[in-house]
């Protein structure tokens, strides 16, 4: 008797498919229509601190473009886009009046979406503070958790209506990690008693916002966290005990205050005197309860001790054996499962429905297109094996609910500028032509089969075939 062939397995009904970009990164025309300026402005154009002196002026031009972007979606197959707003487009000032060309401007992109079909996420904060709230202590003031809350209440009531999912913070590790302990993003702090301040005070700003949204809003709102599984780069005494230390700085900081409603014990003995006293009523303030969890992943972190990488002081060893991306990131495609299984049974979140809210990678894209479309083939394999990543966990019980590519379009890549491309659409800076990639093609036809095509031209044993 020959083997029999199941069918490929593939996502629920009803799962979100989708891509995300945030603000500055994409839409350009950062001061057009009484929008201020962010941190990231100035930032950008502050010399040395971004590659080639790159500046998110124009980025893909999507404030202006955004009408053919949604088409693009919409030809993709998507049903979902997970977008950011701009604090400072709303409120210039970060707080006060109310810039009603910038609400426009999102009204605008949430009406065109939901006219292609495509539901609208969207993300409060990904980074680009106003820089009239910087130039008052920004996120080290702790007055800025009630000044974000305020803003929140503005989008909530302008696009509130619509949007049926909603996200407080994204990454709100790189922020403090980035932004105020290792100066490599905006606002370029090195500080690292700043940094559990602020870490503190994203995370305040994250309940206010949820607390505001219970009093607005009808639908969901919830947290965006980036995570890595941690494993021990040996069996030593001391490696093992950095892993801890950098699973409890890196993942634990966010969740545990979130789900739990207490920092993880390690953070005090890292910190030592720069850790700050908390209040019981800041924790009940943090741990208010959320409708679901976003979680992004690119990688995991082989570490090891290092007493030179404070506050951990735990470092990533490099793996020979694996492919890179073009940030130097390790593909590493079981770490997607395995941390949204962890996220259920460890982490905290239990049946909490998750969200891929983003994953992908750079990689330097060829010069010359092909039929139409760049080959982008080590984005293909990445895509492919996190996707069957993200299938094999909900098969194994997680309540996965969608999945977002990172990211829609090559774009302004932070304090890389424009040297790395994570995009499944190539875009042509000098002209801003938008061309589908391999990979485009390719999620789009696993939005088109549910999954299957992720199986395309494999065999498929069925549950007790036999061979003759």
């Amino acid at each position: 008797m020959s083997e029999q062939t199941a069918p490929a397995p593939t996502f629920p009904p009803g799962f979100l498919w989708g891509t995300a970009t945030s603000a500055y990164q994409i839409e350009g025309s950062p001061l057009a229509d009484g929008a201020g300026p962010s941190i990231w402005h100035r930032f950008a154009h502050t010399p040395g601190r971004t590659h080639n002196g790159d500046t998110g002026d124009v980025a893909c031009d999507h404030y202006r473009r955004f009408k053919d972007d949604v088409a693009l979606m919409q030809q993709l197959g998507l049903n979902a886009y997970r977008f950011s707003v701009s604090w400072s487009r709303i409120l210039p000032a970060g707080k006060g009046a109310v810039n009603p060309r910038g609400v426009a401007f999102y009204d605008r992109l949430v009406d065109a979406l939901l006219e292609r079909g495509i539901q609208p996420t969207v993300t409060l904060y990904h980074w680009d503070l106003p820089q009239a709230l910087d130039d008052a202590g920004g996120w080290l003031n702790p007055e800025i958790a009630s000044w974000f809350a305020d803003y929140a209440q503005v989008a909530f009531r302008a696009l509130g209506d619509r949007v049926p999912l909603w996200a407080t913070l994204n990454e709100p590790w790189v922020v403090a990690d980035g932004g105020y302990l290792h100066g490599a993003l905006a606002p370029g702090h090195r500080s690292l008693v700043e940094a559990p301040r602020v870490s503190h005070n994203l995370l305040r700003a994250h309940g206010m916002a949820v607390q505001a949204y219970r009093a607005e809003g009808k639908h969901q709102i919830g947290l965006v966290v980036n995570l890595e599984p941690k494993h021990p780069a040996s069996s030593s005494t001391q490696d093992l005990a950095a892993t801890r230390r950098a699973d409890a700085y890196m993942n634990r900081q966010y969740l545990e205050p979130v789900l739990s409603g207490a920092y993880p014990a390690e953070l005090a003995e890292m910190f030592g005197e720069a850790w700050p006293a908390v209040p019981d009523a800041d924790l009940r303030l943090i741990r208010q309860p959320i409708d679901f969890l976003g979680v992004n992943y690119y990688t995991r972190g082989v570490t090891r001790h290092d007493d030179t990488a404070l506050p951990a002081r735990a470092a990533t060893a490099r793996q020979p054996q694996s492919v890179y991306t073009d940030t130097g990131w390790e593909v590493y495609a079981p770490g997607l499962a395995e941390t949204l299984i962890w996220v259920r049974d460890r982490g905290g979140a239990g049946d909490l429905p998750l969200y891929v809210t983003e994953n992908g990678a750079a990689f330097p894209d060829p010069a010359q297109s092909t039929n139409g479309a760049m080959e982008d083939p080590l984005r293909v394999d990445y895509y492919r094996g996190h996707l069957r990543g993200a299938l094999d966990a909900i098969r194994r019980g997680v309540n996965l609910r969608g999945y977002f590519a990172w990211s829609l379009l090559d774009n302004y890549e932070w304090s890389h500028g424009y040297s790395k491309r994570f995009g499944i659409v190539h875009v042509d800076f000098e002209t801003q032509r938008r061309t589908p990639k391999a990979s485009a093609r390719f999620y789009a036809d696993v939005v088109r089969t549910h999954g299957a095509a992720l199986f395309d031209g494999e065999a498929l044993s069925a549950p007790g075939a036999a061979r003759a």
